[in-house]
Order: structure tokens, then C-alpha cells, then sequence
């Protein structure tokens, strides 16, 4: 296809788009003619792409396109929607497809998890390896326990929240590599099962899981998600299952930027849960309740909510309309 004459067949075409999308108030005609107009465009896009590709060409098709669909939906209407649908759809859907992945992660970490811990206690000369008798004595007697209660509230959700985003994000943004996602979560168990032994062989059990089931449960499940999420994106360039590797790894990738989003909210929640209920002087019976309701809560968004979207044809992937002006598609 010759480049040159095409865009002087339709450059008037695409001239009389963004006029209308620059346009104020449009009546119900140029509102129409809007319709038919992104609708032509959509196509020449399409055509550029799989018959004469330039990269200028493409690029300004593309944000002319999506300067036209906001304009057709209409710019809070199309953000709020969107904010909602990813939320009820697009997010649960995500970890619903992926369920596999995260549980696998989520079993495997809690059981390497209970086989140090039981393995360290066996060998007390490793914990002394690692720490100081003295060490020891103001870790159990002090600060596992005012750890959680040294800084404000507030202050304390949000360096939680911060930390534990950093986290999820690294086992998600290092899971095309793979071992990295191994290694990172291999360091947070190795930590708590060190912890979890010192605090259990000074019979201070009860304090230890009273203060880390409330935040913990929730908490580690998100990180158990990001990892999962991270491995299958490794997988995703390894086994393409009928894609290219690079189409494989584009749509594994933006699902897994879906999943970190959404664990943004779902790590704030438990930073909260860290920061105000954990340190409280509610019963452990009520704290850790909280922290057991809060789990069930997040198993039922993602296996009643994301199964029902997933039926719906979700993926977590952008949806069809966002993908349009990005995806070559036949003519």
C-alpha cells in the first residue's frame, strides 16, 4: 500500500475528528457524526497497521482515537465506570484466572514456612548463630510486642502500607526473571520463621501469633498473590500456550499491573488492620477474628465476585475498547 496517497485519501477524514473532538457542546448530528467518524478512523488505524506501519502515523491515530472515545463517553462518567468495573470485574477476575498460581505460592510458602520453624526449634544453635543471647532476651521480652505500637497509627499504616507495596510490587516487576520472586519470598518466610521459633521456644507463642494473625493473614496472602502473579508472568515468555512470547508476555503483564493495583487497596487494608487492631487492647480472640473475617472476606470477593466475572468473560486484561487503538486488527 502506497503510505503517502492513503493519508492523503483520509487526512481530511481524521482533520474533521479532532475538530469535532475539539469542538464545544455538540448536537445530536455532530454527536453522530462523531460515532462515525471514530468508527472510520478506528479502521484506517487498523489498515496502517497491517499493511504500511509507521510509528508517527500509528502514534497519532491512536491518541486522536482516544481523545474521541473520552469525548464519547464522556470524561468522569467513563473514569468513574471504569474505577468501578475494575474493582467488580476487572481486579477479582484477575486473581480469579490466576487462582492456581497465587494458592500454589500461598501452600508452598506456609508449609516451607512450618518446616523451618519446626526444624529451628530442633536446632537451637542456629538461633544462636544468628543472635545474641541478649539479642534474644529484648526480642521476646520487648520488641516483638512494642514493635507494633512504638509509632502513632497513622504513621504506622503507612509505613506498612509502603513496605509491604514495595514488596509486592518487586515479586511482581522481578517475576520475568523468576528466581528473583523465589528469592524475595524466601527471605520473608525465612524472617517469620526465625521470629515465629525464638518467640515459641521462650513460650511467648501465644503473644507471637496473637499479634501476627490479625494483619498477617490478610497481609501474606496479598504477598503470596504478588508472588504467584510474578511467577506466572515468568511462565508467560517460557510455555506462550499458542502466542508469541512477546504477545504471551504483553498480556500476562498487563494483567499482572491490574493485580498490583488492586493489591495496593488490599495491603492498605491490612496496614490499617496492623496499625489499629493488632497493637489494641481488644482479646486476641476478637483481634485475630478480625484478621480471619478480613481473610474470608478477600476468598469470597475473589471466588464468588471473580468467578462470576471470569463466566462474564473477564480476564484482567484491558478490556476490548481500550485495547482497540493499541491491537492490530483485520480490516
Amino acid at each position: 500500500m502506497d503510505l503517502d496517497a492513503y493519508v492523503l485519501a483520509h487526512a481530511h477524514e481524521w482533520q474533521r475528528l479532532e475538530s469535532l473532538v475539539d469542538l464545544g457542546r455538540l448536537d445530536g448530528a455532530q454527536s453522530d457524526e462523531l460515532v462515525e467518524r471514530y468508527q472510520q478512523v478506528a479502521t484506517h488505524l487498523s489498515v496502517v497497521r497491517t499493511q504500511a506501519p509507521d510509528s508517527h502515523l500509528i502514534a497519532y491515530l491512536s491518541s486522536l482515537l482516544a481523545r474521541a472515545r473520552i469525548r464519547l463517553v464522556g470524561t468522569r462518567t467513563s473514569t468513574w465506570r471504569g474505577f468501578g468495573r475494575f474493582f467488580t470485574h476487572r481486579f477479582p477476575a484477575a486473581l480469579y484466572r490466576l487462582r492456581w498460581w497465587w494458592l500454589g505460592c500461598l501452600v508452598a510458602n506456609v508449609v516451607v514456612t512450618a518446616v523451618m520453624m519446626l526444624w529451628l526449634l530442633d536446632n537451637p544453635q542456629v538461633e544462636q548463630s544468628l543472635l545474641s543471647p541478649a539479642e534474644v532476651d529484648q526480642l521476646v521480652d520487648s520488641d516483638f510486642e512494642s514493635y507494633y505500637s512504638e509509632n502513632p497509627a497513622q504513621s504506622f499504616a503507612s509505613l506498612v502500607w509502603l513496605n509491604n507495596t514495595r514488596v509486592a510490587a518487586l515479586c511482581i516487576a522481578l517475576g520475568v526473571l523468576g528466581l528473583p520472586v523465589v528469592w524475595l519470598l524466601f527471605q520473608n518466610v525465612a524472617n517469620l520463621a526465625v521470629i515465629g521459633s525464638i518467640m515459641i521456644r521462650a513460650d511467648r507463642g501465644g503473644v507471637f501469633f496473637g499479634l501476627i494473625l490479625p494483619h498477617g493473614l490478610l497481609e501474606l496472602t496479598a504477598i503470596f498473590v504478588a508472588g504467584g502473579v510474578g511467577l506466572r508472568l515468568f511462565w508467560s515468555w517460557i510455555e506462550p500456550r499458542g502466542r508469541t512470547r512477546a504477545a504471551s508476555l504483553a498480556h500476562e503483564g498487563r494483567t499482572a499491573v491490574t493485580v498490583a493495583l488492586g493489591l495496593g487497596v488490599v495491603l492498605l487494608v491490612s496496614g490499617i488492620i496492623e496499625a489499629f487492631v493488632t497493637p489494641s487492647p481488644l482479646p486476641t480472640w476478637a483481634r485475630v477474628g478480625i484478621g480471619v473475617l478480613a481473610e474470608v472476606v478477600f476468598l469470597l470477593y475473589v471466588f464468588v465476585l471473580g468467578r462470576r466475572a471470569a463466566l462474564q468473560g473477564e480476564s484482567g486484561d484491558l478490556s476490548a475498547d481500550h485495547l482497540e487503538d493499541t491491537v492490530a486488527t483485520r480490516a
